[in-house]
């Protein structure tokens, strides 16, 4: 099992330590999507959906989320977020979700972003269930990280 960070030399699961890793500028940034019916998606684009501000409450839960996510993800360092940003783009099928997680740290911040896209867009398929149940969640993936020891990473 080498190479896989998380398991001891026996196969046991571990928490990496990364004492001995430089403080750096990190940044991760990710992305996904909801698609959804015409019908839901006006509503959502006119705020006329029942329970409010769809995008407004969803960006608040996916900031919520990435200051959550070692709480959420077995392993993961709870880190100190010096920002998270969700932008929004809406389209003729539906809504794509960017996040954006920094930090000054000795680990990235990979999951905060990929959490916090992942819960925005469960919060957009909660708010507008009511108006389509057969949303469809996808493309959720790590489109580039920055800083420490590996360098710059970006999606092809």
């Amino acid at each position: 099992m080498a190479g896989l960070t998380h398991l001891d030399a026996d196969g046991n699961a571990r928490m990496v330590d990364v004492s001995g890793k430089a403080v750096t500028r990190r940044e991760a940034v990710a992305e996904g999507r909801i698609d959804m019916g015409a019908d839901a998606l006006a509503a959502v684009r006119e705020g006329r959906v029942p329970k409010g501000d769809v995008i407004a409450v969803a960006r608040v839960a996916g900031i919520m989320a990435a200051k959550q996510t070692s709480e959420l993800i077995p392993l993961c360092h709870p880190l100190p977020l010096s920002g998270v940003t969700i932008d929004f783009e809406v389209d003729d099928r539906g809504i794509a979700v960017r996040a954006t997680a920094t930090t000054e740290g000795q680990t990235g911040v990979e999951m905060e972003a990929l959490t916090a896209v992942s819960v925005a867009l469960l919060t957009l398929y909660d708010m507008a269930k009511a108006l389509d149940r057969g949303m469809v969640i996808g493309g959720v993936r790590l489109v580039a990280k920055s800083g420490g020891k590996s360098g710059d990473w970006r999606a092809p």
